[in-house]
């Protein structure tokens, strides 16, 4: 089981990564951002997006404020700028939203329906939540490998190093 604290954790990790990444995706040219590298959503501009529309998903769901995006794999965002600024303001909210909850509602059930395969699933919400920090962080790692091969340095990335804990 986790708690209210990992929660405030992994979004600040969340945010900072995010920063990282897209600092360094300013710099490459659009062209090569959106070209597809073999990733599972083909480009840094598509995985970019598709971390975007998780989190769009997953805090609508917590937050009973399900999103009407049904398509995964859609670019919600073909302006790097726009996607970039989504990106920022998501973020904030993340972290926002994790100083508000409470190991109470961790341990509810949470009931959804899958944009994947349109089950109704019912599973205990801080499993959902630690999938919603997981899922970033897998993404991300993919956007990582794909910066390295394309000569990109991301710097170092493990959590002990996150900035509020290093201070």
């Amino acid at each position: 089981m986790i708690d209210c604290q990992y929660c405030l954790m992994m979004a600040q990790y969340n945010q900072w990564m995010n920063q990282t990444l897209y600092q360094i995706c300013d710099g490459i040219p659009d062209v090569e951002r959106k070209r597809d590298r073999g990733a599972f959503f083909g480009s840094i501009h598509g995985t970019l997006n598709h971390l975007l529309y998780g989190d769009f998903a997953w805090v609508g769901r917590f937050k009973n404020q399900p999103d009407a995006i049904k398509a995964i794999g859609q670019d919600l965002y073909a302006d790097f700028a726009q996607l970039r600024q989504v990106r920022e303001q998501t973020d904030r909210e993340i972290v926002a939203w994790s100083v508000t909850l409470a190991q109470s509602w961790l341990q509810q059930p949470c009931e959804y329906t899958s944009n994947m395969d349109q089950k109704t699933r019912v599973i205990p919400t801080w499993i959902l939540v630690v999938h919603l920090f997981n899922r970033q962080t897998h993404h991300r790692g993919q956007i990582t490998t794909l910066l390295s091969q394309m000569g990109y340095d991301v710097g170092v990335t493990d959590l002990p190093w996150l900035p509020s804990l290093s201070a």
